[in-house]
């Protein structure tokens, strides 16, 4: 095979990325569900974050990031400095990102996962590994949030069931 052909092959489909970026997302909503209220917001584990900043961390990515990989205009990256104090705020923000997605991610062009911007105006690669970063650092912190369930005596949502 060409070189040509074979980078013209698809592995994953546009729609199918999508699905597997909101089945992570589903069981981090089911994460911050499994939390008692006050635990989401001040329990940690070795100086770690709390488990909400780390959402919030998520969201304040995922809400300007879906719009730069849209548009390929990039705001800089800031993490909010309004939190939510209710674990129903930040549940209500975290479903506002997944209805964005829903709606923004068939604007983006097929040719557009494969060119290189500056993500945030720091970060720079093709789209796709942007978006891979979005889930790996997604997952990453939901290890965390395992982690500080289990210290709680909370059994955490199983991280295989993305229904």
């Amino acid at each position: 095979m060409t070189q040509e052909l074979i980078a013209s092959k698809t592995v994953i489909t546009p729609e199918e990325m999508l699905e597997h970026w909101q089945g992570h997302r589903r069981v981090t909503r089911k994460l911050i569900e499994a939390f008692p209220e006050t635990e989401l917001f001040t329990f940690s584990v070795g100086g770690m974050r709390p488990f909400a900043d780390l959402a919030m961390e998520m969201i304040s990515m995922g809400m300007p990031g879906i719009d730069g990989i849209v548009t390929g205009k990039w705001a800089k990256y800031e993490e909010g400095n309004n939190r939510p104090q209710t674990k129903e705020a930040l549940l209500y923000l975290w479903d506002e990102l997944t209805e964005k997605l829903n709606r923004s991610w068939p604007q983006i062009r097929p040719e557009r996962f494969q060119e290189i911007d500056l993500a945030f105006g720091q970060w720079e690669g093709p789209i796709h590994f942007t978006l891979f970063y979005f889930i790996d650092n997604e997952i990453h912190h939901r290890g965390q949030g395992y982690v500080y369930l289990r210290a709680l005596g909370i059994e955490p949502p199983a991280f295989w069931d993305r229904g």
